[in-house]
């Protein structure tokens, strides 16, 4: 038997936080900086409504979810719609829909979960996602890039020469603590998002006051990142995100629309990546989701499951046979 306690994330003890990251460190599917305590408490400085489901056996922790609970019980990923990965976090010794029957909480619907242990149920849906693992030299890892799309990466090398004639020399800023480009990268997203209709998560004022405390991180292992391209001391494109160690997700690709012609963001990727030892990473994670562009980068590939599980309960039951049947209606 097991008990179950729901906290805030500030209220994570010192024990549930250590417990949590040495599970993670045992499993490196739980790798990203999005699936760790950290982030839960990052989230829940700029939303009262952040939670984390902790079970325990004999008083110590051994699984947990982070969450925001919803009408009716039902669980959405902590930091949605940010959380490119969320998963429960476990030495795969319990069934989910027990851990959410034994939190009060009647379904989890997830878009980007991560699961080794195979704790749920398969998931409705597959995607696939995409991070640069770097094993050895940088040099060796972009030339296997280069021999697998040799086409690409010569019209990418011709732009990158012509950007650095016609506009300025080219020049990577790595890490960017530039509060005009930081500012200019957010502009940039709404106005792509704008104009091809995409969701605008940067509207929400919890978003913006995540990305400012982020930003403003100098020290410790967990904080933003931002990398820009400049053209002389023109900003051309950038990325900004979080890292956590050696392992870096950004949530921001923003390049300047007028340059679109250039293709900047294929040569910040490049030139990125060529800089990820000097920035001590080791893993740049593109999440899932546009395979058109990040499969030249990073073909190591993640499936990360879409759908909904239900707790062990009859509202369960009932919330995964509506889901079922409107899988089947759409």
């Amino acid at each position: 038997m097991f008990e179950a306690q729901t906290l805030h994330p500030i209220e994570l003890s010192a024990e549930d936080k250590a417990v949590w990251r040495a599970m993670r460190a045992s499993v490196p599917a739980f790798a990203s900086p999005l699936l760790g305590p950290d982030f839960a408490q990052a989230i829940g400085a700029v939303r009262d409504d952040a939670r984390v489901l902790v079970l325990k056996r004999h008083g110590r922790p051994f699984a947990f979810l982070a969450h925001h609970a919803r009408p009716g019980g039902l669980a959405r990923p902590i930091g949605a719609t940010l959380s490119d990965y969320h998963a429960l976090i476990s030495g795969g010794r319990i069934c989910g829909d027990q851990a959410l029957a034994a939190g009060g909480l009647t379904a989890f619907r997830y878009h980007g979960l991560i699961d080794p242990h195979g704790v749920f149920e398969p998931a409705a849906t597959l995607h696939d996602a995409f991070t640069v693992n770097l094993e050895g030299p940088v040099d060796a890892y972009l030339e296997g890039l280069r021999a697998a799309s040799a086409k690409k990466f010569k019209n990418w090398r011709r732009l990158d020469h012509k950007l650095d004639r016609d506009v300025g020399p080219l020049r990577l800023v790595a890490p960017d603590w530039n509060e005009d480009s930081f500012e200019q990268l957010l502009a940039w997203k709404r106005e792509q998002l704008r104009r091809t209709g995409g969701h605008d998560f940067l509207a929400a004022g919890w978003t913006r006051d995540l990305f400012d405390k982020l930003f403003a991180s100098r020290e410790g292992n967990f904080q933003g990142l931002m990398i820009c391209l400049y053209a002389g001391d023109q900003l051309v494109a950038g990325h900004f995100g979080v890292r956590e160690g050696e392992h870096y997700h950004p949530w921001i690709a923003s390049v300047d629309p007028a340059l679109a012609a250039y293709s900047p963001g294929q040569i910040f990727l490049t030139r990125a990546i060529a800089a990820m030892p000097d920035l001590g990473l080791a893993r740049y994670d593109f999440g899932p989701g546009h395979d058109h562009y990040k499969r030249a980068y990073a073909p190591a590939e993640t499936t990360v499951g879409g759908g909904l599980a239900a707790a062990a309960t009859t509202a369960g039951v009932t919330a995964l046979s509506m889901e079922r049947l409107i899988q089947r209606a759409t």
